[in-house]
């Protein structure tokens, strides 16, 4: 590091510098938060924090839908030295409960709108001492405007760089927070993240950013601190809507953004008269990520949107980063492209290099460490001896030293960007009285990627399809009791046996190959 190194890649600078310049807009609402009013209540809740007992280094979670205060909320646990956990808004109270004590949250923050979750389980987070609500009063929770209305603006003294961590899914079914130590840097400093998002995709003071995507996901929120570490302004969607992203790009001239592929096919099956009457000609950047894009459909937004398109493949984790634009990847369809940060090398099970063109499991060598929190087994199995580290995805590179992705080593399953671990439900299904044994896998769906399936071999073979129909539905209802809806199966098979080894391993690779039959590739 330099000796006078530019601490300005924060909100607080663009608060010094144009204190009215939109740091947030709702894209349904309208409502807009300026630099001036983000840096300032930002730091007023850094002081309820540190005067809560909180220190640099402690933990607070927070649980909140895309609203205007979510950026703030972040920001303010930045501001304070704190690591913070951003929960998804779909948990279940028994999955947020788990989430809030395992990272040892001191300080948790909702909204009126997950009231409902969060009283099933006030009494069962003793650890959290400071409860603060947003958008109204929630029992048990001071409203965090009243906080806030009585701590100073002031930045606290002495700020450094931190850390969110953010969590994935563990060995045992339960997501695990991945815990990445933030630079020893003074605030303003930036990260690894804002010099690629400021290198790659041209961020900086004047770009407008459209986030369709939930911020408790690492890319959106990381991108979108990011956009304001540079001064842009971010254009935050409440829930994404096909129709309405494109209206939001053509009313605030976005020039950057960031997707999913299951967004790309729901624009692209909006009538062609309703796709080409909006002018998406501002558009200079978009990113997409956290599964694979099938051919076809980014090719169509090609030629929709121009070569507009930049791919990376990375993780929660930042162990590396592997990135495509658009002209690269169609000289290389299906690529998702070279490795930027960490070194990239194909291995066999034996953990030797393969050669060029043979499939094996994806690791990086060179870049940062990081470990999985409360889980060593997970953390060790991620690394080998000399130090190099897998998410646990198979894929090949080519002459080129393009990487293509082709499975999943863990059975990960990626339903509408979303991680689902096949775990969490065969941990409950089997349990059920009726289930003798269990399968959890992903298969095909064209406009998600794929779909939770369930295979199921229960005691008794229902005896005709209403039976088969009726502990379908029994079965899938008691996933949606313990877990997020996203997590539990669409979809129900029996069968009079799975197939195991003698030794009791299940060979879910054959019941994957079964429903990926005709694919090229056993992911989308």
């Amino acid at each position: 590091m330099s000796e006078n190194p530019d601490t300005s890649l924060y909100p607080g600078h663009h608060a010094a510098t144009r204190p009215d310049h939109p740091a947030v807009i709702m894209g349904g609402s309208g409502e807009v938060l300026s630099y001036a009013e983000l840096d300032d209540q930002a730091n007023r809740l850094s002081r309820v924090f540190r005067d809560a007992g909180l220190e640099a280094g402690d933990h607070m979670a927070f649980c909140l839908e895309n609203r205007i205060e979510f950026l703030t909320v972040a920001w303010a646990a930045h501001y304070a030295g704190l690591f913070y956990t951003a929960a998804s808004s779909r948990l279940t109270s028994e999955e947020l409960s788990y989430i809030v004590n395992d990272c040892g949250a001191k300080a948790f923050l909702t909204s009126t709108g997950e009231a409902p979750v969060v009283a099933e389980f006030d009494a069962e987070i003793p650890g959290v001492s400071l409860r603060l609500s947003v958008g109204g009063p929630v029992p048990g929770y001071l409203p965090m405007e009243d906080a806030m209305a009585g701590a100073s603006p002031e930045p606290l003294p002495d700020r450094k760089e931190a850390s969110d961590m953010l969590y994935s899914s563990g060995t045992t079914g339960r997501p695990k927070g991945v815990k990445v130590p933030p630079p020893d840097a003074p605030l303003g400093a930036g990260t690894m993240v804002n010099v690629l998002f400021a290198a790659l995709f041209g961020g900086g003071p004047e770009a407008r950013y459209l986030s369709p995507a939930p911020l408790y996901h690492a890319a959106p929120l990381r991108f979108s601190m990011a956009t304001q570490r540079l001064g842009g302004t971010v254009v935050l969607m409440e829930h994404f809507d096909p129709e309405a992203a494109l209206q939001l790009i053509e009313r605030h001239r976005i020039t950057t953004s960031q997707w999913v592929p299951t967004m790309f096919v729901r624009m692209l099956k909006l009538a062609p008269e309703v796709r080409e009457s909006y002018d998406v000609s501002s558009l200079e950047v978009a990113i997409h990520a956290a599964a694979p894009c099938p051919v076809p459909v980014k090719s169509q937004m090609i030629d929709w949107w121009g070569p507009v398109l930049h791919e990376y493949y990375a993780g929660t984790e930042g162990n590396g980063f592997v990135y495509t634009n658009s002209e690269d990847w169609l000289a290389h369809p299906g690529t998702v492209g070279k490795a930027l940060v960490g070194e990239l090398h194909i291995v066999d099970a034996e953990g030797n290099e393969v050669p060029t063109g043979q499939e094996g499991t994806v690791y990086f060598g060179g870049a940062s460490s990081f470990a999985y929190h409360n889980d060593p087994e997970k953390t060790a199995a991620s690394y080998l001896d000399n130090g190099w580290s897998t998410l646990g995805d198979i894929g090949r590179v080519d002459e080129d030293g393009f990487l293509y992705l082709t499975d999943r080593k863990a059975y990960m399953i990626i339903t509408g960007g979303v991680n689902v671990y096949p775990q969490e439900a065969e941990n409950v299904l089997t349990v059920h009285p009726a289930v003798a044994d269990v399968a959890v896998i992903g298969i095909p769906h064209e406009e998600f990627g794929e779909e939770v399936k369930a295979i199921v071999q229960p005691v008794s073979m229902p005896v005709d399809a209403a039976a088969a129909a009726r502990l379908e539905r029994e079965l899938i209802a008691e996933c949606r009791v313990h877990l997020a809806d996203v997590k539990c199966p669409r979809s129900v098979d029996f069968r009079a046996e799975l197939p195991r080894h003698p030794t009791g391993k299940l060979y879910k690779r054959l019941l994957k190959d079964e429903y990926w039959a005709g694919h090229e590739s056993r992911i989308l």
